[in-house]
């Protein structure tokens, strides 16, 4: 489906990110991740396979972003899919919520995620696709996810606004909005299975189709949005939330 094709994918170590390098590494595509923990990447490195290619960047450094574009321009020629999958997840309830936290957040969900495009927009090729990873929480209201909801509400923004400005480039722009999906980013320090085994049920039958959601399941909305099998689609969002919310 993706063969001769180069695509890169941010936050690509785990979770998401690392089930979706592996779905397009099988369906052709040259691959690179990136992330910022460098045992992650050797981890994921060993997963993947050494055809893969593993870069270590920040999204908050824009000499990371751009020595990241430079070294897959390098080594791929230019890119045809862009994942833009960095991010992070915490509570910000109004009333304790500092300005650290604040920053830390916003800083690689929307400030991250803009700049990312900024610095691999100038290799996409034409034809190309660009999909960003919003959530479920871009739709509602929930409390102590003021900063969450809002930053995944600008990603969900941009994939209709950069769908505009590079249409003429011929780059699509499309998101992907997981809903809570089975990710190393629940698993709290010092949590044992038994007590995350009841998280996960707890927070799966939430969701109406009764469980938390698959990284592969992500996946494969992403390489849909990735192949030419969505070229009639700009702008667009693919909810992959098991109901949360839309039901």
């Amino acid at each position: 489906m993706l063969k001769g094709k180069a695509a890169l994918i941010t936050g690509g170590n785990s979770g998401i990110g690392l089930a979706t390098a592996k779905l397009l590494r099988d369906n052709g595509a040259r691959v690179a991740i990136s992330g910022r923990d460098v045992a992650k990447l050797e981890e994921a490195r060993k997963a993947l396979g050494p055809d893969v290619l593993t870069l270590v960047a920040d999204v908050r450094s824009r000499d990371d972003l751009q020595h990241m574009a430079h070294t897959v321009q390098q080594a791929f020629g230019g890119l045809d899919i862009f994942f833009a999958n960095a991010g992070v997840a915490y509570g910000t309830p109004l009333a304790s919520t500092t300005e650290a936290q604040y920053d830390g957040l916003m800083d690689i969900n929307v400030k991250g995620l803009f700049f990312s495009l900024q610095a691999v927009e100038p290799i996409m090729r034409s034809g190309s696709s660009i999909i960003l990873n919003t959530s479920w929480l871009n739709q509602v209201g929930a409390p102590g996810r003021a900063l969450l909801s809002a930053s995944k509400a600008a990603v969900r923004s941009f994939a209709r606004t950069l769908s505009a400005e590079l249409l003429e480039r011929g780059i699509r722009v499309n998101a992907v909005s997981p809903g809570t999906i089975e990710t190393p980013i629940h698993h709290q320090p010092g949590q044992s299975d038994e007590d995350y085994r009841a998280y996960a049920a707890r927070v799966g039958a939430q969701a109406p189709i009764g469980r938390m959601g698959r990284a592969e399941e992500i996946a494969a909305a992403v390489l849909f949005l990735a192949s030419d099998a969505s070229s009639y689609m700009l702008g667009a969002e693919i909810v992959v939330d098991g109901g949360r919310a839309e039901l």
